[in-house]
């Protein structure tokens, strides 16, 4: 894999007014050089006030000791075995660490640019996969965590998208749609054992569709996003029983008992205005987490 090219020339600031501050978005690019400026006498001040403390986030957001820990015994399909969801993740309302570094300023933020060799080694992107690294970019954004704070998340996408993507991102904001955790899948996890309970929002991942061993999913190309899979999982009749994906996310097949990181039409809106369709439209199976640019 060769290292990529240069960020996108282009420096575009959107400023809408949002929620909590300024909303914008920007490629990257090199920053001019500026000369600095003259020093000053500083002038006296009175000492400032003492920040006022941060609230404590709500327990309700706390994981339990075992998410991700508890590998599922898998079914003669493949999948692992479905069980009813534990008590401690109904409701699921919990706030994992960020991956990346907060992005500056206040409101909505997004930076785009084109994937560097370093965040591509730690994806599922290898060569043979149907989508070149050069047309995949990085997308790191604020979003709504379960603890009604400001969080920062990444993407990886492909390129041709990045910027629609993040005007449905910027809807989400501003609906102040709950998300766990933005995170970019790394190879590892295409071959771990299930746990049943995951719940990454997430883009580009380099797999065959679900339930298939050939043809490469939407996900593939970066032109499909899994938004809270928990809370929108995924449902298709078996002879083996019911897959469901993830395994552990039965309680939020009840689409009537709408509860926070469940999609509502404003989130299926948001992506409709850019072209994109909703799997839970889907009539073979429903597909809750899922948009995608084709409707596949």
């Amino acid at each position: 894999m060769t290292a990529l090219g240069l960020a996108l020339t282009a420096l575009v600031s959107l400023g809408c007014q949002a929620a909590g501050g300024a909303d914008r978005s920007t490629y990257d690019a090199p920053a001019a050089a500026s000369a600095p400026a003259a020093a000053s006498a500083p002038a006296a001040a009175p000492a400032p006030a003492a920040a006022p403390a941060a609230p404590a986030a709500p327990a309700a957001t706390e994981p339990p000791p075992w998410l991700g820990t508890r590998p599922l015994p898998l079914r003669p399909d493949g999948f692992g075995e479905v069980r009813p969801t534990p008590r401690a993740l109904d409701p699921r309302e919990f706030t994992l660490p960020d991956t990346v570094r907060p992005l500056p300023g206040r409101g909505f933020q997004a930076r785009v640019r084109r994937a560097p060799a370093a965040v591509l080694a730690r994806s599922t992107w290898q060569p043979g996969c149907p989508v070149a690294a050069a047309d995949l970019a990085w997308v790191r954004l604020s979003f709504w965590g379960f603890d009604d704070r400001r969080h920062t998340g990444e993407l990886l996408v492909a390129r041709s998208v990045a910027g629609d993507l993040v005007s449905v991102f910027r809807s989400l904001y501003r609906q102040r749609f709950p998300m766990e955790r933005l995170r970019i899948t790394p190879l590892a996890e295409l071959d771990a054992a299930p746990t049943g309970d995951g719940n990454d929002t997430g883009a580009f991942v380099c797999r065959p569709t679900t339930g298939q061993s050939s043809g490469f999913s939407q996900h593939a190309y970066g032109l499909a996003i899994d938004l809270d899979p928990f809370q929108n999982p995924y449902l298709k009749a078996s002879p083996y029983g019911d897959v469901v994906l993830p395994e552990l996310a039965s309680t939020y097949l009840d689409r009537g008992d709408q509860r926070p990181g469940m999609v509502t039409p404003a989130v299926v809106a948001a992506f409709a205005r850019i072209g994109w369709e909703w799997g839970g439209d889907w009539r073979s199976l429903k597909d809750y987490q899922h948009f995608s640019q084709n409707g596949r």
